[in-house]
């Protein structure tokens, strides 16, 4: 079988099964997993606010984050600061519960925004957590009709489990109420290495948790990502799926040269997704040790930058599929991947869409592992880099078509007017560039080093995406983002890699302006029976009015600004959104200020579209910048929509509902 594309034997019972009614969105009113649904569509069926009343949305109530007064005690002694706070709570029978961004859980009345109750287990006290440091995605919820609890993932690397009601440990699950998930690998690992961040997943009796890496490392042998799946009762570990395989493991083979035994990383840091009725967990993956440079993890390199597909009770492979072979641009599996039953040319299909960096969609039969379209490998140009040795072909999909912009070319350059282009010409020249999957380069060849685009921030990231069940269409945010990156030798006293990145980042264009055509920041609607792509409408004006200063016809919205993961009701899509002065991305500007509004804004908005069209419904205005994915829910016959917000010791969570 080849190993690009693998499937277990499934039992013929499973394949002959009618498809069921697929992922529904939160059920009831509710929003009892992180994504809403176990398969992360961010759907819900509740439909009390629509386009007619959208309007008339105000402020219910606010919460302050617990970690507000900590922040402001302790910040010159804190070894750095929480940025944005970008937990989605979950909801069950009325309460909210939600982690913050020092790792506390709180549990929050649903109506009324008050404070139930906080557990803080003093994770803040020790190193600053690795990689992206005081971070949060969120908590996992499970109940058994009598038993209910909370787990949350902490930037120490503990997953503790909290009894719902009270919030205090559970004393018999793992020590006193927590698992070291620094222990059970298969080496030691220093912990300021290693953090749970994204919030777990829990199917059936089994929670299962990826992990957070330090993403510079300077040494080839390096923390494993390997994910886990622990008994929700007691804590014992169940099973360990080995994201890099270990001798007589399928896909070793792919790791040359015994890479396999000190690589690293390869680490599922995203939000995870489910399918309960199969007892399925599917895992977008990321890149191994190191992110730019693979001379010393020759081959393939399974299951990097792959979505794999788990029993969730055994851990054992069922399927998976590798979006990128050995992965030399930052390209992680980051997107929680998203389950839609879908009908293709007559045929139902149970199916999982993957979103991915790369601005590719990713679309397979979640039962089988097989994709819905053709996905071809083609040929892809070598390297320069001494001792790298890329894949010669890359799995490119032929359907849906790509939603944001892929590789570099001439013809992509700003030409709002001759100089510009000129400009950009000139700029262009200082770098490598070419298509998708354009080999990184290294230091000494006269360049600054090469141009990826999308870049490791481009595409659509972790935020990921939104399906509605009842249509089969995605919903996807994106970004025009290229990165820079060029090769160099460390200093071989302080590491054991050949190349490391070095001096390099972000591109700007001429007179500031971005170097590539708009827009900049988009939103993106894909019908999935039919692999089309419905609608595109830009996110914000970027830098629309600089080009008007400039003598520039208006040339309409251009897209830039910072923006949060899709929410799907019924009626409407919601987006979080804030323009921004401070980058090439700029801000967002209010239909009623009309098209030639004299000032940029920076106010931050929930946003309100039309899901058939793209068309701005509305645009609810907002005085804090929201920061995580929203939510939505029912409570006492009233529909709330929350999101958080806020940085450092101003964060929080805001409720908003018909006045």
């Amino acid at each position: 079988m080849p190993q690009r594309i693998a499937a277990a034997v499934v039992t013929a019972a499973v394949l002959g099964a009618s498809v069921a009614a697929g992922q529904q969105g939160a059920p009831a009113g509710e929003w009892p997993a992180y994504g809403g649904d176990h398969g992360s569509t961010k759907y819900s069926p509740l439909e009390q606010i629509d386009r007619a009343n959208v309007g008339r949305l105000r402020e219910a109530w606010r919460w302050a984050s617990p970690d507000n007064p900590i922040v402001t005690e302790h910040r010159t002694t804190l070894p750095g600061l929480p940025a944005a706070f970008k937990s989605t709570p979950v909801l069950a029978d009325g309460v909210l519960y939600v982690k913050t961004s020092l790792s506390q859980a709180a549990a929050i009345d649903a109506a009324t925004g008050e404070t139930l109750w906080v557990f803080d287990p003093g994770s803040w006290e020790g190193e600053r957590p690795a990689n992206t440091g005081y971070n949060a995605r969120g908590v996992a919820y499970w109940s058994d009709g009598r038993d209910a609890r909370v787990f949350l993932p902490t930037g120490d690397a503990y997953l503790w489990a909290l009894d719902a009601r009270t919030g205090r440990p559970i004393a018999d699950f793992g020590a006193d109420g927590a698992v070291d998930a620094t222990q059970g690998l298969r080496r030691p690992i220093p912990r300021r290495d290693y953090q749970l961040m994204s919030a777990p997943i829990v199917v059936g009796d089994v929670v299962v948790i990826g992990s957070v890496i330090f993403d510079g490392p300077r040494y080839q042998l390096d923390a494993p990502g390997d994910v886990r799946g622990f008994d929700v009762r007691t804590g014992e570990e169940l099973w360990e799926f080995h994201t890099i395989p270990q001798p007589g493991e399928y896909g070793n083979e792919t790791w040359e040269d015994g890479s396999w035994a000190y690589s690293g990383a390869t680490n599922a840091w995203g939000m995870l997704t489910a399918d309960p009725e199969l007892g399925y967990v599917y895992l977008p993956i990321g890149t191994p040790t190191n992110d730019y440079y693979g001379g010393h993890r020759l081959g393939d390199n399974l299951y990097a930058e792959s979505i794999v597909c788990l029993d969730a009770t055994t851990g054992e492979r069922v399927w998976h599929f590798q979006l990128v072979h050995h992965g030399v641009w930052d390209y992680d599996a980051t997107a929680a991947p998203v389950l839609v039953d879908i009908e293709v040319d007559g045929r139902p299909i149970r199916a999982v869409a993957v979103v991915t960096k790369q601005a590719y969609t990713y679309v397979f039969d979640r039962v089988t592992g097989e994709p819905v379209w053709p996905i071809e490998e083609r040929p892809a140009p070598p390297s320069t880099v001494p001792g790298e040795r890329l894949s010669p072909t890359q799995p490119h999909p032929t359907k849906p078509p790509p939603f944001d912009r892929q590789g570099v070319s001439i013809d992509d350059l700003i030409d709002f007017t001759p100089e510009l282009r000129a400009e950009a010409v000139q700029i262009l020249d200082e770098f490598t560039w070419g298509p998708l999957y354009e080999p990184v380069t290294a230091a000494g060849d006269g360049k600054r080093g090469t141009i990826l685009m999308p870049g490791q921030i481009g595409g659509a990231n972790w935020h990921g995406a939104a399906a509605d069940p009842e249509t089969g269409w995605l919903y996807v945010p994106s970004r025009t983002q290229p990165g820079v990156v060029q090769l160099a030798p460390p200093d071989p006293a302080t590491s054991d890699f050949r190349y490391r990145r070095t001096g390099s980042g972000g591109l700007r264009g001429p007179r500031g302006l971005p170097l590539w055509k708009p827009p900049y920041v988009r939103l993106s609607a894909f019908d999935l029976n039919t692999g089309t792509r419905t609608w595109m409408t830009p996110l914000g004006d970027g830098p629309r009015q600089e080009l008007i200063d400039m003598g520039v016809p208006d040339p309409g919205p251009l897209g830039g600004g910072s923006y949060t993961g899709p929410l799907l009701t019924k009626t409407l899509l919601f987006l979080g959104f804030r323009g921004r002065r401070d980058s090439p991305d700029l801000a967002f500007r209010r239909a009623a200020d009309g098209p030639l509004a004299p000032a940029l804004s920076e106010t931050p908005f929930l946003l309100a579209f039309d899901k058939a069209t793209g068309e701005t419904v509305h645009a609810v205005e907002l005085d804090v910048a929201p920061t995580g994915t929203p939510m939505t829910y029912l409570q006492d016959g009233r529909q709330f929509v929350v999101l958080a917000y806020g940085t450092a010791n101003d964060a929080g969570l805001v409720a908003l509902a018909l006045e």
